[in-house]
């Protein structure tokens, strides 16, 4: 039975790209209004990651701060709702989860970016 269950799983999971907590992504997700259905963007920090990428349990959660109001949203990573998820910049952190970006804001809450191969041979 549950090999059954792991082969509908695996065609429920899609290929996305890498991103890890400390990350800015824009997550582009299906709303669904009436008769119509429009994309609205997400963009803030990853916060917190649950499950592995393997899992259709897999979540993730993106932080923004909107006219001075924290707002989190809880996404899925493998639902058929997200359209596409772009990472804008992938942020240089040591913890596992960023809760305590919670009672920050402003220069604060700032985290520092990684850098990348590509964007460390631009500069030097």
């Amino acid at each position: 039975m549950s090999n059954l269950v792991n082969q509908l799983e695996k065609k429920q999971l899609r290929s996305l790209p890498k991103f890890e907590i400390g990350s800015t992504v824009r997550v582009m997700y299906k709303i669904k209004e009436g008769d119509k259905e429009r994309t609205q963007p997400f963009e803030g920090v990853v916060i917190a990651r649950h499950h592995s990428d393997k899992s259709l349990k897999a979540t993730f959660t993106v932080r923004k701060v909107s006219q001075g109001f924290g707002i989190e949203r809880i996404f899925a990573l493998h639902s058929p709702r997200i359209e596409n998820i772009l990472v804008v910049r992938q942020g240089r952190i040591r913890r596992a989860k960023l809760y305590y970006l919670r009672d920050r804001f402003g220069k604060a809450a700032r985290i520092k970016e990684k850098l990348t191969r590509q964007v460390a041979k631009k500069l030097g």
